[in-house]
C-alpha cells in the first residue's frame, strides 16, 4: 500500500507502507522519482532522473509542508 499524501504540479507525494521507520516521503512524476528524508532535516535520499531544479523545487515544497507530511505519517503508521 502506498497512500498519496498530496499532489502538486503533476507530482505525487506518497509513502510506502512498512518500508522503514525513519520519516520520509517519495515523490513521483512522469520525469522520474525521488525520496526525501524529513529527519533531522529535509534532505534528498535518492533521485531517479529528476533534474537539479526539480529537486530544489521539491525540497522547498517538502520544507513548506513538512508538518502536514509528518501528521500524515503519524496517522498512517499508527495502525
Amino acid at each position: 500500500m502506498s497512500p498519496t499524501v498530496f499532489r502538486w504540479k503533476g507530482y505525487r507525494f506518497y509513502f510506502f507502507s512498512r518500508e522503514e521507520p525513519r520519516i520520509h516521503i517519495h515523490v513521483y512524476c512522469s520525469d522520474g522519482e525521488a525520496k526525501f528524508w524529513l529527519e533531522p532535516d529535509v534532505t534528498l535520499a535518492r533521485n531517479y532522473r529528476l533534474s537539479e531544479s526539480q529537486i530544489g523545487e521539491l525540497t522547498e515544497v517538502i520544507r513548506d509542508r513538512k508538518d502536514e507530511i509528518e501528521a500524515a505519517w503519524k496517522k498512517h503508521f499508527r495502525s
